[in-house]
């Protein structure tokens, strides 16, 4: 036997996904690079750790085993690094954060200092959708969530990190009246709606359902990345979040139509379940955040007031 780390973390993605294509992408590698350490592994064993049926990819009973010693493996070799940074003197362990898809525009930058500073602190950031999020919460399997609206059915407690507001975007080719529009005009656009569950659907909906707008779903799409991609096509147009399209409003490919009662103002929550325990890790980022929040939103952040002012004047 001569397998290696590295084919057993291969292995382990691929048994926890069903998948070489989910396995790949999770791992940063290409699913030909994926492929190649399976089968290498699987060169090791006379026994089968996988079979295709169809075109759908099962793990046998055997490999479920290989798997689990890999898990375990794979969590002592991290503990021996823990042990190593930890005789040093430096602060070790893993940080475990699960982010709304918007939220990726923001939480790398309430991380990069934190992390530069404790080399020794691992991550593990999941990007999904809301209804996934608070799962990962509510089965306490995250230190922390970022959201932009809080859960009504969990205890949590928080930290309140920056505003998130919310415009009506357009691309650049969109013709409109000059000066503060009616909330009337978003029934004459064919406004692009995020998924069920959204956060960004969510404030939406409450500001359409509030201010008596009829405005039919013909388009919804699965993230605001690809809502935006779609209103630059010019598709139709959204409501969506500033955050996330500073480059196509500074490149004017997007414009915001400046309409009564908008932006919708929320705000970026990093939360976390009441009672929480908190490892020496996620004890010592809370405490970062706390400290560090300010400083951040105004060295990182500061264009949203320009964009704001721009727009409001």
């Amino acid at each position: 036997m001569n397998y290696t780390l590295h084919q057993l973390q291969v292995f382990l993605k691929i048994a926890q996904n069903e998948s070489i294509t989910k396995a790949a992408a999770e791992l940063h590698l290409t699913q030909p690079a994926v492929s190649i350490q399976l089968r290498n592994l699987q060169d090791q064993f006379d026994v089968p750790l996988t079979e295709v049926i169809g075109r759908k990819l099962y793990v046998t009973d055997f490999g479920k085993e290989i798997a689990m010693a890999a898990e375990k493996i794979l969590n002592e070799v991290h503990a021996i690094n823990y042990k190593t940074m930890e005789f040093k003197g430096q602060l070790t362990g893993r940080l475990k954060i699960s982010v709304v898809s918007t939220g990726k525009y923001v939480i790398p930058y309430f991380l990069s200092d934190f992390l530069k500073k404790n080399q020794g602190v691992e991550l593990s950031l999941d990007v999904t959708n809301k209804i996934k999020v608070l799962k990962n919460l509510e089965r306490n399997e995250v230190d922390f969530s970022l959201v932009s609206v809080l859960p009504d059915s969990l205890q949590i407690e928080k930290v309140e990190l920056m505003p998130n507001s919310l415009y009506l975007i357009a691309n650049s080719d969109q013709k409109t009246a000059t000066g503060i529009q009616d909330k009337s005009i978003i029934e004459t656009l064919s406004i692009i709606y995020r998924e069920e569950g959204s956060g960004t659907r969510f404030v939406m909906e409450k500001f359409i359902e509030n201010n008596q707008l009829t405005v039919p779903k013909k388009m919804v799409l699965t993230s605001n990345e690809a809502i935006k991609q779609a209103v630059l096509a010019g598709l139709g147009c959204s409501i969506m979040p500033l955050i996330g399209i500073k480059n196509e409003l500074n490149n004017r490919d997007l414009q915001i139509i400046p309409v009564k009662g908008l932006p919708i103002q929320s705000n970026w929550n990093l939360i976390w379940l009441k009672g929480k325990k908190f490892s020496p890790v996620a004890a010592a980022y809370l405490k970062f955040i706390q400290e560090e929040k300010i400083r951040i939103i105004e060295q990182k952040f500061n264009w949203i007031n320009v964009i704001k002012d721009v727009n409001h004047a």
